[in-house]
């Protein structure tokens, strides 16, 4: 039988994803990891199989943390408006609180992927069609409730919706400007026409 572990898991890939946030995933070497996580080359890649394994479960702890658990939270516990209000809010705090200005993993990461990594761009995009469909549902809630105009389709609302977070999450790593992104995030709630019935 082999040795047992003597770090926990959840931990070390916490530490290698906050590398590959902050560099990314190319610039990012063993050597960098090494540092990070406390562990030698041999030990590191013997858990996780290589770089490109330790990445993705990375990212996918990453997006565990941050997007679904923020979704999950909110999701239904608030009014529509409020929900997506407060969706954009927590985002807008997240990205001005990172001294950093890193940004948004996922997003980072859609940028950083090429056509030469089909895997890759389709977890990145599968993610993206999981934020779509929660602001579907959430302008579908609020449509139904009388919350949110009814002129524009729910899908072409929550499309909308995401672009404006990704644009924001982009934003933020070159102008973290609070009245930039704040800006950003009330005019995509605005959108929404609150109080407003479509004809």
């Amino acid at each position: 039988m082999g040795r047992p572990r003597e770090f926990d898991e959840a931990d070390v890939l916490a530490a290698a994803g906050e590398i590959f946030w902050a560099k990314g995933y190319e610039a990012t070497s063993t050597r960098d990891l090494t540092a990070g996580t406390g562990l030698t080359p041999s030990s590191l890649y013997g858990a996780f199989g290589d770089k490109r394994g330790i990445y993705l479960k990375a990212l996918d702890q990453y997006l565990g943390r941050t997007l679904r658990e923020r979704i999950a939270r909110i999701e239904g516990s608030e009014t529509s408006i409020a929900a997506i209000q407060a969706f954009f809010t927590e985002m807008v705090e997240r990205s001005l609180g990172d001294p950093q200005h890193r940004g948004c993993m996922m997003v980072n990461t859609a940028i950083e992927a090429t056509t030469a990594d089909p895997e890759l761009q389709r977890i990145i995009a599968d993610e993206t069609v999981q934020i779509e469909r929660f602001f579907r549902r959430t302008v579908a809630a609020g449509q139904a409730a009388g919350e949110i105009a009814t002129d524009q389709p729910a899908d072409d609302l929550a499309r909308h919706l995401l672009s404006v977070l990704l644009g924001l999450r982009v934003l933020a790593r070159v102008r973290p400007d609070a009245d930039l992104l704040t800006g950003l995030a009330r005019s995509a709630v605005a959108m929404l026409g609150a109080g407003r019935r479509g004809a």
